[in-house]
């Protein structure tokens, strides 16, 4: 898409809009995102995040992150599968390589697999429109060993003014890194000749910002999830609202935290008329419901 002012997408109120109607009338679409991630040890990472990036091995930030591959995703799974949800996972492809057997689980609890760039350590900014092409395609190429990815979430949530129209020739369906809306909603590439739905993701019910940057407790982040949970399932009354509950293994998976996402999905599962659903679903959903093409 050309460079402007505003996104590729009409400013429509979200009072303003045609009532969304979720399948069995839910009034809350949730969907849960583990984000399984990779990073290569022979690449800095930043040891806090204020901090710069150290020269590489960062023993202990990597070996943090590890944590999550190792250890907290298999959590994340037993708690998940124990409730009955599926997850929707954004995963880097280089899990393909070093990882797969947390993607041959992930396809055996029927998880849906969502691009999410190569590693976590390299976003898409920054990127010639060749290597970004060559990026988004390798993710397709190796998560299609396992499934084949119509969702996207870039690392950092970090696009071009290209990544769009890259993701409708690689044929995604939609994509994550719009965090402006409580709705889908349809954004418009080449002149609006073609579309993508943006699925509402969030970096406000997401343990890493939470937790790294916002130094919140774990008490608060379950009051916070719970509350963001009551203000959209009264709203959907009048119009379906999506909640996205954004995890990082090695953050929500570690002994300490895990419990909060099991209290959490208890609280949310409490109520009648709420949809777990994944991402496609949720997109293809609202893309038959408002016809868009």
């Amino acid at each position: 898409m050309e460079p402007s002012h505003y996104g590729p997408f009409p400013y429509i109120p979200i009072h303003r809009r045609p009532r969304l109607v979720w399948p069995g009338n839910a009034r809350v679409a949730v969907w849960v995102i583990p984000n399984i991630e990779f990073f290569p040890l022979n690449e800095g990472l930043a040891g806090h995040p204020f901090e710069s990036k150290g020269s590489a091995p960062t023993v202990r930030p990597w070996a943090q992150r590890d944590y999550g591959n190792r250890v907290g995703i298999w959590r994340i799974m037993d708690v998940l599968d124990k409730r009955g949800i599926r997850a929707s996972a954004t995963v880097n492809s280089d899990i393909c390589i070093h990882h797969p057997e947390i993607l041959e689980a992930a396809v055996q609890l029927d998880w849906e697999l969502l691009g999410h760039n190569e590693t976590n350590t390299r976003r898409l900014a920054g990127l010639s429109r060749d290597e970004e092409v060559q990026t988004i395609g390798n993710c397709v190429r190796l998560l299609s060993q396992f499934q084949r990815p119509v969702g996207w979430l870039g690392a950092a949530l970090a696009e071009t003014w290209s990544t769009l129209e890259i993701l409708l020739d690689q044929q995604f369906e939609y994509v994550a890194d719009w965090v402006n809306d409580d709705q889908p909603y349809a954004m418009n590439v080449n002149a609006g000749s073609r579309s993508i739905v943006s699925v509402p993701y969030s970096y406000e019910v997401n343990d890493s910002p939470f937790f790294h940057y916002k130094n919140g407790s774990v008490e608060e982040f379950e009051k916070l999830a719970k509350r963001q949970f009551d203000v959209l399932y009264e709203e959907g009354a009048e119009s379906g609202r999506v909640m996205a509950i954004c995890l990082h293994p090695f953050i929500i998976g570690v002994p300490h935290r895990i419990k909060v996402l099991d209290s959490i999905l208890a609280y949310i599962q409490s109520f009648d008329d709420v949809w777990f659903a994944t991402g496609a679903e949720i997109a293809r959903h609202y893309r038959q419901s408002v016809g868009t093409e």
